[in-house]
């Protein structure tokens, strides 16, 4: 068998066993909502101000902000980076 076949083989065993709750020591990542609307208003902005600058559809950041929607993918790791550093990204945007 080659190494990738090996790799892949070990890969999926490990991922079953994760499946079942049999591994121990197993990484996973998991995200914590963000508070859109919080986020927007610590900033100062205005619903339009916010999408306008952060390139966001109105119309989905006001699903965001009622809770119609969830942000996710690049999104969210945007809003993150936003939430972390807003005026950084601002001044990056600038």
């Amino acid at each position: 068998m080659s190494k990738a076949f090996t790799s892949i083989k070990q890969g999926l065993r490990e991922a079953i066993a994760h499946q079942s709750g049999k591994a121990k020591g197993v990484k996973t990542y998991t995200h914590s909502d963000v508070d859109v609307q919080a986020l927007r208003q610590r900033i100062g902005l205005t619903q339009e101000q916010f999408a306008a600058k952060f390139g966001i559809s109105l119309g989905t950041l006001r699903h965001w902000e009622r809770g119609d929607r969830k942000p996710h993918g690049p999104a969210l790791v945007l809003l993150r980076v936003i939430d972390k550093n807003g005026r950084a990204v601002l001044r990056a945007l600038a």
